[in-house]
């Protein structure tokens, strides 16, 4: 299994194909995922880069952290593991069940 980064301070006209093609410079690229708004599909200006060997992610940090692209300069760093966060109501109920006043 690879090393998985953050990369964050996205311009929101960055693709996908734009960071995958910037990392595989450094190495190989197992994965990218540019992370967009459920709702609108506009990119939320950060990604998630999954290089195969962790001598190239070490690489990429070092190297392309602070780097401009497309006019803003990018936060790399290695990604913390995903917390389990409970599933959001949005029913508007506070889940204390029925109030009566």
């Amino acid at each position: 299994m690879g090393t998985r980064l953050y990369v964050g301070n996205l311009a929101f006209q960055t693709t996908e194909s734009d960071i995958q093609d910037l990392f595989g410079q450094i190495g190989a690229v197992v994965s990218c995922s540019l992370i967009t708004d459920k709702f609108t599909g506009k990119s939320r200006g950060f990604a998630f880069v999954e290089m195969a060997a962790e001598e190239d992610a070490q690489k990429a940090i070092a190297e392309l952290g602070g780097k401009n692209l497309d006019g803003r300069p990018l936060t790399v760093n290695e990604a913390r593991p995903r917390e389990d966060r409970p599933r959001r109501d949005f029913s508007g109920n506070s889940g204390g069940g029925r109030h009566r006043y």
